[in-house]
């Protein structure tokens, strides 16, 4: 007759809802060990902070990041948030997190000792491991130079603030921040800066610039016999590097009358523009990674002893609310719900690893059986973004699971037909148009630049491409238009053109503005 030999369980790491900063290292500890040695992540190191939710709304408003600028939307969206807060219409969120490194994650004192450990869990592994290991960010981030970049920044803008005026730097930070979206390159051309240099760059560029500028950007006068002919078109957009879609990066290098350090405020809010860009290409991914993460760190404290029935009661109520997704006849519907799918789809990879159908055989037979799961999704989060995820990832059991299904909506039909459901012929087109929805080429607006006459009159000419038939918003396009033409100082027409036919579907002007300055 053998003896069984019952382990006693591991102390627990915490009782009841009161933390403490002991508590919250007994827990960091626990939660690293199985980050780290049980689930394989690898991250850059961990700084958290514990702040008021005062202070996370401040962080709320200046889109997440310590050591900001000053500007007026800031203090806007903080009012805002703050009502909205106040009144009950919004709750916070129970952290944010940096993507540096150290590895910044804040967290609320309002916060229970479970959602403390569920926060460390969330943020400081699971985002922090996608923050190190997924290709988007290495291509893009330099995380051990962005804190030092925006302390820079901060001192820059505050210079430039008591010496010109806050008016003028103002004017200059609001046309950069209407160009955000559009100040961003979309393709790598070369590895990124190191961002603790740009102090050093920035005083080699004004050198540079006091000794060319002038120069380079003289009034050109008439040609004269003799002289050599003016450049043809295809030339002239050759010199000048067009089309051109980072509209920031052209403004700043090509502005002909734009001072020193306006183009240098340009600089800087393009850097925090392409510091985001792999945010918002990976929404999905990270969301999902963070959640699978923090479920599996959780499920596994509660195995092995660590929380007790409660705290795991707890966790689940919170956890459920950030996966859930209404029907698509609820009144709360609106749209697939990030986490939901991603935490759907991360488990579902797991599941096709270690436990596949002979469905999942044939749809991914590289993937089905390998065994190990965590293998599989530690693979997924260094090399996809959110289009490319869904694409390869996205299964027929996920399909019929989340009960997905299409809609064409045609404005000349007053009827909407349910086009793709989830049986055999429409896996592949819903698994299409899922990945579209993750798409900012799809997105955003193709707005590049594509000729200015440097010798005539200086208008700057953008191409709208049109590729879905939605034109821009008339009043937007205008007050852009504006932004851009404040800091060119001549001319400004966008012109809307059919990515099919380039015919010419709508004009915007704005005339030459009195200058930024």
């Amino acid at each position: 007759m053998g003896i069984e030999i019952v382990s006693k369980p591991e102390a627990l790491l915490y009782e009841g809802v009161d933390w403490d900063y002991d508590k919250i290292k007994r827990v960091y500890d626990a939660v690293e060990h199985i980050a780290l040695k049980e689930m394989g992540l690898t991250v850059y190191p961990n700084q958290i902070e514990v702040i008021t939710a005062e202070q996370m709304l401040d962080a709320y408003s200046s889109i997440g990041m310590p050591l900001m600028y000053k500007h007026w939307s800031f203090g806007k969206h903080f009012a805002r948030d703050e009502m909205l807060y106040r009144k009950g219409y919004r709750g916070l969120a129970y952290e944010i997190v940096i993507n540096s490194s150290p590895c910044i994650s804040y967290i609320m004192e309002e916060n229970t000792m479970t959602m403390q450990t569920l926060v460390i869990a969330h943020a400081a592994f699971g985002h922090n491991h996608f923050f190190k290991n997924n290709q988007l960010f290495q291509q893009w981030t330099d995380a051990e130079g962005i804190l030092d970049y925006l302390e820079f920044a901060k001192a820059y803008i505050s210079q430039c603030e008591e010496r010109y005026g806050y008016a003028a730097v103002e004017r200059v930070l609001d046309a950069a921040h209407a160009l955000m979206n559009q100040g961003v390159h979309k393709y790598p051309k070369k590895r990124s800066l190191d961002l603790r240099l740009e102090q050093k760059r920035e005083r080699e560029r004004q050198e540079y610039q006091e000794q060319t500028f002038n120069d380079l950007w003289r009034t050109v006068p008439k040609p004269t016999a003799g002289q050599r002919p003016p450049k043809s078109v295809s030339e002239r957009k050759k010199l000048l590097g067009l089309p051109e879609e980072n509209l920031l990066y052209f403004l700043e290098k090509k502005a002909p009358r734009l001072e020193h350090w306006q183009r240098e405020i340009l600089r800087i809010v393009r850097h925090i523009s392409q510091y985001f860009y792999p945010q918002k290409q990976t929404k999905l991914m990270n969301e999902g990674c963070a959640t699978f993460v923090h479920y599996t760190i959780m499920n596994r404290l509660h195995e092995k002893g660590m929380i007790n029935e409660g705290a795991m009661l707890e966790f689940l109520h919170s956890h459920t609310s950030v996966v859930f997704q209404p029907e698509f006849d609820d009144q709360r519907f609106s749209g697939i719900n990030p986490y939901a799918l991603g935490f759907a789809m991360m488990q579902d990879i797991k599941r096709i690893a270690e436990e596949p159908t002979e469905e999942d055989r044939q749809w991914f037979p590289e993937l089905a059986g390998s065994g190990d799961g965590m293998a599989a999704l530690r693979e997924a989060w260094a090399n996809f973004r959110d289009e490319s995820f869904v694409l390869q990832y996205l299964s027929p059991h996920l399909i019929r699971k989340m009960k997905l299904f299409s809609v064409r909506d045609d404005a000349e039909d007053p009827y909407l037909l349910v086009e793709h459901i989830h049986n055999e012929r429409g896996y592949r087109s819903l698994r299409k148009m899922m990945a579209r929805q993750y798409d900012l080429g799809f997105l955003e607006p193709d707005i590049q630049i594509v000729d200015v006459d440097l010798a005539g009159d200086r208008k700057l000419i953008l191409h709208h491409r049109v590729t879905n038939g939605i034109l821009l918003d008339e009043s937007d396009a205008k007050a852009v238009l504006r932004h851009i033409a404040n800091l060119w100082g001549y001319e400004v027409q966008l012109v809307e053109v059919s990515a099919v036919s380039e015919a010419v579907l709508k004009e915007h002007a704005v005339t030459a503005p009195s200058g930024i300055v």
